[in-house]
């Protein structure tokens, strides 16, 4: 399931924020980070907000390295 973790700058003092859905996708924009899922737009960001956006799924979707024996 896509999952996106939203981190701001901290003199912003905003809490960060998780978002995931199983239809949801980014798509850049006007200069906006636009979120959508299977309802429409679900969270936009400007860019000049200078929030740091991660996809944090795919590490979750992995498979562990091999350890050495």
């Amino acid at each position: 399931m896509p999952a996106y973790l939203i981190q701001h700058p901290a003199e912003q003092r905003r809490e960060d924020i998780l978002i995931q859905d199983a239809h949801l996708t980014l798509t850049f924009a006007g200069g906006w980070a636009v979120f959508t899922d299977s309802s429409g737009i679900c969270l936009a960001i400007p860019s000049g907000q200078g929030a740091h956006i991660q996809r944090v799924d795919d590490q979750q979707d992995q498979e562990p390295a091999p350890q050495k024996g």
